[in-house]
């Protein structure tokens, strides 16, 4: 209660100070005791003994009291007449009109209201803000019954989630197979606290794939890997078509993030003559012809001299795209 009486004070100096007309200050000095008045009704029970933090929201956007958004304890949980003061020939107390958590047991003694309602209250402030909530509706996260709290906190100072160096622990809770791929040996500075899931992902919704921030793959990785982007003279056609193609986001045992390791993974397309120091890109003799993967039709023959012990990179190091005179080959 300390801290609801400094605001009140704050509000008073304001008003002394000559911010503002007296008419505003005295608006703003009633709508503070107004939400003051109607917040008491709550805290007179939920107070600083709640096992699950409460007071803790004076801390947050949603408890600043100078600020005429600022919602009160109805604003998000309804009016709750029934939870206050009881109902003719009910024993137990009951719920408030909106209750809001993910399971039973993260929102006290009674079980949380449907996702759709939870989210209809606070979609009532935070609608089309800065357009990150657009395309909410139809998302994969709204057509899964996912609840703003099951990512978000209201009720802490620092919600975990709007914080890069936590906010992996929050999405790796149902993501389990990507927290699993961030512990390979090549991956995103996730874990390091350098970036989190939502600068490559808007969970409230996109028009990319994969609730991608941009409207593809490649647009979404060029945001950071710039270099890449071109436009080049020759384009490397997998490139231009997706990232992934030779990528994989999340971890990979492959530097870098390569989701199998050179030769194999470029011979997953170039399967066709690579030639040894004789008889390069002809068929042979005996109609046979040679490969990346050796001479078929010929036995005892060793594998081609640049899939032996070698990477393709060695010479073609420009995969990404090249401008230089060497051509299409994408060489050095």
């Amino acid at each position: 209660m300390k801290f609801l009486r400094k605001i009140l004070v704050l509000s008073a100096f304001i008003a002394s100070a000559g911010w503002g007309s007296a008419s505003l200050a005295a608006e703003a000095n009633g709508t503070v005791a107004k939400s003051l008045h109607e917040d008491a009704k709550c805290t007179k029970c939920h107070d600083s003994e709640e096992t699950k933090p409460i007071l803790s929201i004076y801390q947050t956007r949603h408890g600043v009291k100078a600020d005429s958004r600022t919602p009160s304890c109805q604003s998000c949980h309804g009016a709750s007449e029934k939870h206050l003061h009881g109902e003719a020939n009910q024993k137990e107390r009951i719920s408030p009109d909106v209750v809001f958590g993910a399971k039973r047991g993260t929102s006290g003694a009674f079980a949380p209201s449907e996702a759709k309602v939870q989210n209809a209250a606070c979609l009532t402030c935070h609608n089309t803000a800065n357009g990150k909530r657009n395309h909410w509706e139809g998302s994969q996260h709204e057509s899964r019954d996912v609840a703003c709290t099951s990512c978000h906190s209201m009720h802490v100072k620092d919600d975990p989630v709007m914080k890069k160096s936590t906010q992996t622990e929050v999405c790796f809770t149902c993501h389990k197979t990507e927290r699993a791929q961030s512990h390979r040996i090549s991956t995103h500075p996730l874990n390091a606290g350098k970036m989190g899931c939502s600068d490559c992902h808007n969970p409230h919704g996109s028009t990319g794939p994969k609730l991608l921030v941009k409207n593809s793959v490649n647009e979404t990785c060029y945001t950071c890997h710039a270099e890449k982007r071109g436009p080049f003279l020759w384009e490397h056609g997998p490139v231009t078509d997706d990232c992934t193609n030779c990528h994989t986001p999340h971890g990979s045992t492959n530097a870098p993030l390569l989701k199998a390791r050179a030769p194999w993974l470029c011979q997953e397309c170039h399967s066709g003559d690579h030639g040894k120091t004789i008889y390069s890109g002809v068929n042979l003799p005996t109609g046979n012809t040679t490969t990346v993967n050796g001479l078929q039709g010929v036995a005892n023959q060793g594998p081609a001299a640049q899939a032996n012990a070698r990477a393709c990179m060695n010479c073609h190091v420009l995969v990404h795209g090249s401008n230089h005179p060497a051509g299409a080959k994408f060489q050095r």
